[in-house]
């Protein structure tokens, strides 16, 4: 039991942390939407997908190199530390230089040639390559403080940037425009240059909080030592080289949705969709707290006799309170939809895409078990699968949202996202037991999806969202789980 609770404490401070920080994030989406139109938002969600297309790139599969490798060569925690965060220090600088001399091409593309718009997304391309970079530079670090054991520090610097994100967001959002009204001190200086409503300042915000960051992890920097290890890189780049197109075609899946609704539809279609995705929030905090958590928590346990039986025993629980979350969230959706925009004069224009909600959520609950299942080709040094796995998802993400968005619009992409993830679950499922074989209760798992499943579904569309029969259904699940688990419960109860 030590082990889990190990595993579970580690994961509960991540846990905590990152729901606090997202949370403060989230309460940015109703103030968004009630500033920024549609379209604007829609700016907003295009900058930010790729953005995060571009951190994969940037990251190069170095986070996971670094844990796998720390366990693997004891000996050298020294060195991979040095490789894992140079080769990111070289690929971030040479990303920025080259970004800072094409900023004008990268411009024109991003605005298929509208030059209208063109000095302010110019402006908003520089201030994306600068976050990308700052960013890139932390991966490592942060990284570092992960695999020390130092879940509180971690935590606290990433609710410290979220904290000065939030801050520098609202100021410009109510601060200035307070300030100039009221003709407070600083009045004069703010009329200089303010302009009302400029999503810019979103953007502006979010590389303080990251210039922030850098600043409080320079005790992480000045543990470094330049020196780089050939041989150990030639190595980890083995290692390193499918984690980073894996990772790549991950985010493919998560976010080339939005940059195709972009392209194929409008971009009140992307602000739509980018709004009612924020929903699906609460699933991602839980998927992203269990992978901070596990990650280190699998590869330090893998040398354990019993370690399988572990990682079987953490998916069923993991995936109880996934589907438990899953049924509660659309269960209260109803209260729920006001996050995305409570003021009359925007909440239809993004409320008409609630619709896409369970089709996300479902795709969140697949993308969890998914990130569970990757143990088997992370510990087996077989990462070429995760590769192969991830292309798979971004197949299907390129090639059925170009068919599907011209005619289904955000649909469409909900759609595909759910269909993409389920299938490298599966997939992930029926190699890792050919190749990696883990004791999973397959029955009891499936049971779980289908009933959850079955739940959301018939709670939003056949008695259309009614916020009572769904709590009163996910009353009965909980029942249910209690049940089929009450010898496990009671055994946890009594230790």
């Amino acid at each position: 039991m030590s082990v889990y609770k190990k595993f579970l404490g580690q994961t509960m401070v991540y846990g905590i942390s990152t729901i606090v920080s997202r949370l403060l994030n989230f309460i940015l989406t109703p103030i968004f939407t009630r500033t920024y139109a549609a379209a604007a938002y829609g700016i907003f969600t295009k900058m930010y997908s790729y953005a995060s297309l571009i951190n994969a790139v940037l990251a190069f599969g170095m986070e996971t190199t670094f844990f796998r490798y720390l366990n693997k060569h004891e000996d050298k925690k020294q060195q991979v530390y040095n490789n894992s965060f140079l080769v990111i220090a070289f690929i971030s600088s040479l990303f920025l230089i080259t970004g800072l001399i094409f900023t004008d091409s990268i411009t024109k593309w991003l605005l298929n040639n509208n030059m209208s718009q063109f000095q302010d997304q110019r402006r908003y391309v520089q201030y994306f390559l600068w976050l990308l970079f700052s960013d890139a530079i932390c991966v490592i670090p942060f990284a570092k403080l992960r695999a020390d054991g130092k879940p509180f520090r971690y935590s606290l610097l990433k609710f410290l940037n979220i904290l000065t994100y939030v801050s520098v967001c609202l100021f410009f959002i109510y601060g200035i425009p307070a300030i100039i009204k009221h003709d407070l001190p600083g009045a004069n200086f703010f009329k200089d240059f303010f302009r009302a409503k400029w999503i810019g300042y979103v953007f502006i915000a979010n590389l303080i909080a990251s210039a922030l960051t850098f600043i409080l992890l320079i005790p992480e920097f000045l543990k470094l030592q330049l020196k780089f290890d050939k041989a150990l890189f030639m190595t980890m780049l083995s290692y390193s080289w499918p984690v980073l197109v894996a990772n790549l075609s991950f985010i493919i899946n998560e976010n080339l949705d939005k940059i195709l609704l972009d392209k194929y539809s409008t971009e009140v279609q992307v602000g739509i969709y980018g709004a009612v995705c924020k929903i699906a929030i609460f699933m991602s905090i839980f998927n992203t707290a269990f992978r901070l958590g596990a990650e280190p928590f699998f590869f330090s346990h893998a040398k354990n006799a019993n370690a399988k039986q572990t990682y079987a025993a953490i998916l069923q629980y993991f995936v109880i309170a996934l589907t438990l979350l899953f049924v509660a969230l659309v269960a209260n959706i109803e209260v729920l939809k006001y996050f995305i925009s409570r003021d009359e004069a925007h909440r239809a224009e993004y409320w008409v895409g609630l619709p896409a909600v369970p089709y996300l959520l479902l795709g969140y609950v697949c993308l969890g078990i998914y990130m569970n299942l990757s143990v088997w080709y992370r510990l087996s040094d077989q990462t070429r699968f995760g590769l192969y796995i991830s292309l798979v998802g971004a197949f299907i993400t390129i090639v059925f949202n170009i068919l599907l968005i011209p005619k289904y619009g955000y649909m469409g992409s909900a759609w595909v996202s759910m269909a993409a993830y389920a299938t490298m679950t599966l997939i992930s499922y029926i190699l890792g037991q050919k190749y990696y074989p883990i004791p999973y209760n397959l029955k009891k798992i499936l049971a779980y999806i289908t009933v959850s499943t079955v739940i959301v579904f018939a709670s939003f569309f056949i008695f259309n969202r009614n916020i009572y029969i769904g709590n009163a259904m996910l009353i009965a699940f909980v029942a249910g789980i209690a049940y089929f688990e009450k010898k496990d419960l009671m055994k946890m109860l009594k230790r």
